[in-house]
């Protein structure tokens, strides 16, 4: 049987005449989307604000597009539409949305940059008269994420547990915050705006959470400062990186709909899930999180037994009140 899912990554198809998703041939170049949707670009003014690529060049959020048929484009709408009027309510809107749609429009922003920067590197290749080097783990957990962003347009079923993760936290924003941040190379991807925050990983069965789990239940409704969310933030961004599975998953097609099942991540060695957690390099990520506050590495790990926090007071208790900027 023909599979029903689309692979770019076969002959690294990534023009602007075919479909992003299903593969279609284009009619016309105006059959596009944005990457980031335009009531978000409009509402924080991001249309032309700067947005750096991993090869250090700048371009704006309204350049990142993605070549897409009609029919995908509406099906987006659909999500789009939901997604977009639970935003603007806030984060109990957010928190009720269905986490396979919230998935589908975090991976459609998330694939839009991979899929953006895998066409500056085709380029750069092609100038360069060089073969393009491309890891094939990265090429492994980009074409999953493309097939399971597919179940937008392909009935799809996600069996015994997603494989991906998203936490909705209520944070006490200033009204004009718009933070995105992502990690294409481990799938981390994380929004704060009006009065709440999320943290998506894309590709790992919901492990983070898993590692995260005390940290989760001591901040669970509690509304947290933006220096508490960051400092979560950092946590799942190191962690990610110290993720040390690639994840797979097999894929069973009927004529009905397609299942998707994780397969186990213990593996032969009985080497541990994560790397070890240094306290100097979570220093380092962490120092770049609370940038807006002026917190110092130094001052991070001066105690490298316990650093620097403010998810817990010296009775180890959720603090109160923190008199800092909201940044």
């Amino acid at each position: 049987m023909t599979s029903r899912l689309y692979n770019p990554f076969v002959a690294f198809n990534f023009d602007n005449q075919t479909c992003f998703l299903t593969g279609e041939k284009l009619r016309s170049p105006e059959e596009q989307t944005q990457v980031f949707p335009i009531w978000m670009m409009r509402a924080f003014e991001l249309e032309e604000k700067p947005f750096k690529m991993l090869d250090e060049n700048i371009v704006t959020y309204k350049a990142l597009k993605l070549p897409c048929s009609v029919g995908v484009a509406q099906a987006f709408e659909q999500v789009e539409s939901e997604v977009e009027s639970a935003m603007k309510v806030g984060y109990k809107a957010v928190k009720d949305l269905d986490e396979k749609m919230l998935f589908q429009w975090i991976g459609k922003v998330l694939y839009g940059v991979v899929f953006n920067e895998i066409q500056v590197g085709i380029r750069q290749a092609v100038h360069s008269g060089e073969e393009m080097n491309f890891s094939q783990a990265l090429v492994h957990k980009f074409r999953n994420l493309h097939f399971m962003l597919q179940s937008l347009v392909v009935p799809m079923e996600f069996e015994h547990v997603n494989p991906f993760n998203v936490q909705v936290f209520p944070v006490d924003n200033a009204p004009d915050t718009f933070l995105y941040r992502d990690e294409i190379n481990t799938l981390v991807f994380s929004l704060r705006m009006r009065d709440f925050a999320v943290i998506a990983t894309l590709q790992d069965n919901g492990t983070n959470a898993i590692y995260h789990e005390e940290i989760l239940n001591h901040v669970k409704g509690r509304v947290l400062h933006p220096v508490q969310f960051e400092e979560i933030c950092a946590r799942y961004f190191y962690s990610a990186y110290l993720f040390n599975r690639l994840p797979d998953y097999t894929f069973m097609e009927t004529s009905e709909k397609i299942y998707i099942e994780p397969m186990a991540l213990n593996d032969w060695t009985l080497k541990p899930i994560f790397d070890n957690w240094q306290t100097k390099t979570y220093g380092q990520v962490l120092e770049n999180f609370w940038k807006p506050w002026g917190y110092t590495l130094f001052e991070i790990i001066k105690n490298p037994e316990q650093p620097m926090t403010f998810l817990f007071d010296n009775e180890n208790k959720f603090p109160e009140i923190l008199d800092l900027g909201k940044a």
